[in-house]
């Protein structure tokens, strides 16, 4: 009976978590179309989500870049596909490997950071003392990051993917001697509008995962320092489950979709 009770209460608090943080996500977008936040308080997120996040995502998509020609240089010489490499690095870094890693490192850099300070400002009672002035602390702590990342998630990505197609061109064609035509020419040939628009679309959606997730655990966050902490660990932990069930379920649907509406159109004809 204890492990039956205890079960109970755990599905109980799950399914409450899940409807405050439904009615927190549908609060923001509403005030973000009805009450948008003041244009200063978006600016300030948008440098930090955006122009101080490239070197961290500069290093990871070049990086990224780097491995995945190797070794698709490396398992292909023997069977003489190496003419493949090009398309292999382009096709992973935009559909799958770019926007993932770029979701991984933004909610390790910015989810964790938009956690800690929005709970540090609810431990000390900062959010309650802007409730209190009349100020709704949606529409000015949680709005601006909201629409911050709205733009800047699918930016930062079509940089890591840039860079790592960039980085993997550098390694076939400087270190293991691979013509640069046989890298490039194959790209525009086997590159679909699908490609593109999926990468930007899970990238938008793992944005706003990482910013509305990070900050409900902010927002919710008691029991002092501790409490910052445990929420914070949370936050991260349960940002990259969401990201990773998040892109299974749109890879599915999008291949789905795309092929049966709209087929395979290549994306320079």
């Amino acid at each position: 009976m204890k492990l039956i009770k205890s079960i109970n209460q755990s599905m109980m608090r799950f399914v409450q978590g899940v409807g405050r943080y439904t009615l927190l996500t549908c609060e923001t977008i509403g005030i973000c179309f009805t009450h948008p936040p003041q244009w200063t308080l978006i600016r300030e997120q948008m440098y930090e989500f955006g122009f101080c996040s490239l070197p961290v995502i500069l290093v990871t998509g070049f990086s990224i870049g780097m491995v995945l020609s190797a070794q698709a240089f490396f398992q292909l010489s023997d069977k003489g596909l190496t003419g493949t490499t090009g398309i292999m690095v382009a096709k992973s870094m935009l559909v799958e490997i770019g926007p993932l890693l770029t979701a991984f490192m933004m909610t390790g850099r910015i989810g964790a950071a938009i956690c800690a300070e929005l709970g540090s400002m609810r431990v000390t009672e900062q959010i309650d003392a802007l409730s209190s002035m009349a100020v709704n602390p949606i529409r000015y702590l949680v709005a601006p990051r909201f629409i911050a990342m709205l733009f800047m998630m699918p930016c930062l990505t079509a940089f890591s993917c840039t860079t790592g197609i960039y980085g993997g061109y550098l390694v076939a064609v400087d270190l293991y001697g691979m013509s640069p035509t046989d890298f490039l020419s194959p790209i525009p040939d086997y590159l679909t509008w699908y490609d593109v628009f999926s990468g930007l679309l899970k990238s938008t959606i793992f944005g706003l995962l990482i910013v509305t997730i990070s900050c409900f655990y902010g927002m919710n966050t008691t029991g002092g320092a501790v409490g910052v902490g445990r929420s914070t660990t949370r936050s991260v932990v349960m940002c990259y489950t969401c990201i990773l069930i998040t892109n299974f379920l749109l890879t599915v649907f999008l291949n789905a979709f795309f092929w049966v509406f709209f087929g395979g159109y290549k994306i320079f004809t």
